[in-house]
């Protein structure tokens, strides 16, 4: 997506207004800038989730566009955003949704409180006034094409997540049976009393069960352990 967002930041720039571009993507708990134009770019974003407030949050949030013509008039939202976005030298915004996850009967739904995950593309411009009706209505219509686009590469990074979960849970239970085979060879006993005597000595000490093992396989190894998995 990361050639998406620049894309966009060049569709909208011209010889005299740098345009930048960064994509939110808004889970139930967490905001984060999935593709950028840039590292400045990615910075407003990451000072706009500082906040926890902004037009681009805003527009993923309620699914709303959010234009601000220039931070520096003050009859406007998210004043202290406004101030930090305006101290890097940029002075307009736009911030319009990216429509995921949209059940059939999204017309009658509550747009203050979206269901699933949300998104966003976010214009940044350093000079005011930047954003017109017609640029807006471009982003609007743009933000509506590439739906589908953004929808599998969040589906596809979901994926990708769930892999590293697996994995990650896959070496947590190999460490455990490691450990618990040296327990049982040392104490004579099979593997449920040898998995007792690790669960045991991990709340007296207070320390997770996985770390624990990582430990007594590491007393013996006298390395770290390192699991392997065949790809």
């Amino acid at each position: 997506m990361v050639s998406l967002a620049h894309f966009v930041a060049e569709h909208f720039a011209t010889a005299d207004r740098t345009v930048l571009c960064g994509i939110t993507l808004m889970r139930p708990r967490t905001a984060a800038t999935v593709a950028s134009s840039g590292e400045r770019a990615q910075l407003m974003d990451e000072i706009q989730y500082a906040f926890d407030d902004g037009p681009c949050l805003n527009s993923a949030r309620r699914r709303v566009t959010n234009h601000v013509p220039d931070v520096l008039e003050e009859d406007q939202p998210w004043a202290e955003y406004r101030a930090e976005i305006a101290s890097h030298g940029l002075r307009s915004i736009l911030a319009v949704p990216i429509h995921l996850n949209s059940p059939a009967n999204d017309a009658d739904r509550d747009d203050s409180a979206p269901r699933g995950e949300n998104a966003a593309i976010n214009l940044y411009a350093d000079g005011p006034g930047a954003f017109s009706a017609a640029d807006i209505s471009k982003a609007e219509s743009l933000a509506a094409d590439v739906t589908t686009t953004v929808a599998i590469a969040v589906r596809l990074a979901g994926s990708s997540d769930r892999a590293d979960q697996l994995e990650a849970a896959m070496n947590s239970r190999t460490i455990i049976d490691l450990a618990a085979g040296m327990i049982m060879a040392q104490n004579r006993c099979n593997q449920d009393r040898a998995m007792t005597i690790l669960k045991a000595a991990s709340s007296a000490r207070n320390i997770k069960v996985r770390d624990l093992a990582a430990s007594v396989v590491a007393s013996v190894s006298a390395e770290q352990p390192v699991t392997h998995f065949d790809n």
